[in-house]
């Protein structure tokens, strides 16, 4: 029964944690972004997001994305810094015509500050990318 199930390989489609400024409070946010570097759209784009370490745990977070156009990202959610102290787990899941897509995106602890800040695709902004 296992092999009648084909998992195909998600490419293309990532995960960003962007430090930018919002305008309205004057602020610098970190913004986690999923990213379709795809020449097709995503439709029912589904996210479950947590954090985690050994001791502590976050509330999971769900998000659904009715459709995200190809070469095009959105946002998820406002990060905040305390979290970067955990491990924080993007499950994604999402249809590409008739194909199911599923793939889970990992920031390990610690890895998301300044220092790892890099070009992110599609977006004229500097973030840790997961790919």
């Amino acid at each position: 029964m296992k092999e009648d199930i084909n998992i195909p390989e998600v490419k293309d489609v990532y995960v960003a944690v962007v430090n930018e400024y919002n305008d309205i409070y004057k602020t610098q946010d970190w913004n986690a972004y999923i990213i379709n570097d795809k020449d097709v759209d995503l439709e029912v784009v589904l996210i479950v997001t947590t954090g985690y370490s050994d001791d502590k745990i976050t509330s999971t977070f769900r998000k659904k994305i009715d459709k995200l156009p190809a070469k095009s990202y959105a946002k998820i959610e406002l990060m905040q810094e305390e979290l970067f102290a955990l491990n924080n787990q993007f499950k994604i899941t999402f249809f590409e015509g008739n194909t199911m897509f599923d793939k889970t995106y990992l920031f390990r602890k610690n890895t998301i500050n300044k220092n790892a800040l890099q070009p992110i695709p599609l977006m004229e902004a500097r973030g840790v990318l997961v790919k």
